[in-house]
């Protein structure tokens, strides 16, 4: 199966399995030395291509932060549970036609608390900047990922592959300009974790939620997000 029918079949199976989106990113993109993070190469030595899929959240579960913190971690996990289940079928497709593939874990906890390093925060790799690779969206103020059609409303998981797929094309600009006059996310960080320089204090966010909010998500900088 040659490069381009294999991805329009992997595209097609994707979103027939309920993904709102997916993207391709050529692993190379994480040899770039501006990238500081761990890279999928380390997971496997051959791979590609990271696959993106993602699903969006519904809106409701914004609207009623933070009381209804329970109900918006609920859809997120739901989110998360759905995206294993189209990951794991996907990477069982791409077997099937002579490749490896193995799905990385998918976003369930802000800064890959089960997963990562726990002094770094660090997770295997960077879905997100596999998101800005696969031009499926760029960074946002809020360290999250900015998509066109449904902002940082989004849900996403990763699979690693040596599968000759055909690449997309990175985003023209790494971070969205609509954010460099908004800081309304920056402003209603309850523990000052974001900075107007781009940064953010992965620390601060991960101890209020797991510590503070008992595990619950906190959403807010998402809720005010316009785009």
């Amino acid at each position: 199966m040659k490069s381009k029918e294999m991805t329009d079949k992997l595209i097609n199976v994707a979103k027939s399995l309920g993904a709102d989106f997916i993207g391709i990113a050529d692993s190379k993109g994480f040899l770039n030395p501006e990238y500081k993070g761990n890279k999928p190469q380390d997971i496997m030595e051959n791979c590609k291509n990271i696959i993106i899929i993602g699903v969006s959240i519904p809106k409701g579960s914004f609207e009623p932060l933070p009381k209804g913190r329970a109900e918006y971690t609920n859809t997120l996990m739901a989110a998360t549970a759905t995206l294993r289940i189209i990951g794991f079928k996907l990477s069982k497709f791409i077997e099937s036609i002579g490749y490896l593939a193995t799905l990385a874990p998918s976003e369930g906890s802000e800064f890959g608390y089960w997963y990562a390093d726990k002094e770094t925060l660090k997770a295997d790799f960077s879905m997100k900047y596999a998101c800005y690779l696969s031009g499926i969206g760029k960074f946002g103020l809020n360290q999250l990922i900015i998509t066109d059609k449904f902002g940082p409303k989004i849900r996403m998981a990763g699979i690693i592959t040596d599968a000759p797929l055909l690449a997309d094309f990175p985003s023209k600009d790494f971070v969205d300009g609509r954010c460099k006059k908004c800081y309304k996310c920056i402003d209603i960080c309850p523990v000052l974790a974001l900075s107007k320089d781009g940064t953010i204090n992965r620390q601060k966010c991960r101890d209020y939620m797991f510590n503070e909010l008992g595990g619950l998500r906190c959403g807010l900088c998402i809720k005010v997000c316009p785009l």
